[in-house]
């Protein structure tokens, strides 16, 4: 797993990419006070789980950002991830089943394979573009 820091504030964390071949047991890849939550497991045949739903709760009442993840399923993706400043961090390249996640910062991707794949997961409600996002000027892509 690799964690991307932000340089304005290095104590923040702004993106993980996780790879495949990174998988073993459940593992809590994201932070437990992030909104977006993700797990990876790599499962025997047989394996099996108790039947459950999820229960409505309470929220704190604070502010919240929406937060994605990219999960490749078949080609390959170069995800280009910003700093708090939009200023450019690095890019990665992601495969087939690897994923990155951005809890702030900016990011975009250059789809690298005709045919590529991927499942999108963004935290909910979608309230529309203009109250979701803002656009990054960078003139290297």
């Amino acid at each position: 797993m690799k964690k991307i820091f932000s340089r304005i504030d290095p104590s923040k964390l702004l993106h993980i990419i996780n790879r495949l071949e990174e998988i073993t047991e459940r593992t809590n890849v994201v932070p437990d006070e992030q909104f977006i939550q993700l797990a990876t497991m790599r499962l025997e045949e047989g394996k099996t789980f108790a039947p459950h739903k999820h229960i409505w709760k309470k929220a704190e009442n604070k502010e919240i950002i929406a937060q994605e993840s990219w999960v490749v399923i078949k080609g390959s993706v170069c995800v280009h991830l910003y700093d708090l400043d939009d200023k450019h961090i690095i890019d990665e390249v992601i495969n087939q089943g690897d994923c990155s996640i951005t809890f702030e910062g900016g990011h975009t991707y250059s789809i690298l394979e005709d045919d590529t794949v991927v499942y999108e997961y963004k935290t909910g409600p979608y309230l529309g573009q203009s109250l979701d996002k803002t656009f990054i000027a960078d003139h290297r892509l």
